[in-house]
This record gives structure tokens, C-alpha cells and sequence, in this order.
């Protein structure tokens, strides 16, 4: 069972405990719907500022929108489009202190003003991405990104 967070934990602590959360909830034996569900729930929990964690997920030719946590979102990016797809083609993190300076940003939010896109790569293939946007600007930095590197890690090992 999920426990919320009692008291105020710095930063390695907080990372500590969203790790082992992730560790926690995401499992080979669950199907991969349920480990992307809870992944994003727990992003969401753990990040401030974030008005939206998920994924896009890849079908051979185009992302689609997977489970996330937040307001609607675009439902297909086509690779090299938007910070997800050059993320998905470039098989790169990209983290984006301020999405109007991002050329070809697509806008599935307007209150987004920041964005790090993560891609999924299992067994060298690409699975997908996930994506955080936040209203503040330049909200992630190179800590998020290593934790969330780590947490995906945790995923992609346990995705069927």
C-alpha cells in the first residue's frame, strides 16, 4: 500500500524514497498497462510542479499517448516532431527550461512552460518515452534527469 509522505525530506531522501516506490509498485509479472500507471501516478506524486507525467508510447511508426497523470494531451507525435518525438528519434534525454524556445514544441498544454522527456530503449528497441511538463520555467535539472534515467531503468527491466 502506498504511503504518503509524512514530513519534509530533502532532496536525496525524497529521490531515496521515490526510487524505492518505483521498485516498489513496477513488477515483471504485472501487465505493462498497470507498471506505466502506477509509474506515472508516482511521478506525479514525487515532482513538484509537474502538471503532467506520462508516456507516449511507440508502434513502429508514430507515438501515442499512454498513461499519464494531468489534463488531456495530444494523442500521436510523429518521431522528430515536438520535444517527445526528437526525443524518440534522437534516443537522447532532452530537457527543455523553456518550451517557447523549443522550435517546433507542440502545445498540449499552454500552461507548460518547461519540459524533460525521457526515451524508453529495451533491448535496442525503442518502447516509448515519458514525458514531465511543468509550469515553471527551467523546473528539471541534471538531478531529476539522473533519477529519472534510474527509474526508467527500473521499468525497462521489468517490462515484458
Amino acid at each position: 500500500m502506498f504511503k504518503p509522505l509524512q514530513k519534509q525530506l530533502d532532496q536525496t531522501q525524497l529521490y531515496a524514497y521515490f526510487l524505492e516506490n518505483i521498485q516498489g509498485y513496477i513488477h515483471f509479472s504485472e501487465n505493462p498497462l498497470t507498471n506505466l500507471a502506477n509509474f506515472a501516478a508516482i511521478v506525479k506524486y514525487f515532482f513538484d510542479d509537474v502538471n503532467w507525467a506520462g508516456f507516449y508510447l511507440f508502434d513502429g511508426k508514430k507515438l501515442y499517448l499512454g498513461p499519464f497523470q494531468g489534463l488531456p494531451a495530444c494523442t500521436t507525435i510523429e518521431l522528430g516532431k515536438g520535444v517527445c518525438g526528437t526525443a524518440a528519434q534522437s534516443r537522447k534525454t532532452i530537457v527543455v527550461p523553456d518550451t517557447h524556445q523549443f522550435a517546433g514544441h507542440i502545445v498540449c498544454d499552454e500552461a507548460s512552460l518547461s519540459e524533460i522527456v525521457i526515451p524508453i530503449i529495451k533491448n535496442d528497441q525503442l518502447y516509448g518515452v515519458l514525458d514531465l511538463d511543468s509550469p515553471i520555467l527551467n523546473r528539471f535539472n541534471e538531478s531529476d534527469q539522473k533519477i529519472l534515467e534510474k527509474a526508467i531503468h527500473v521499468l525497462i527491466d521489468n517490462l515484458r
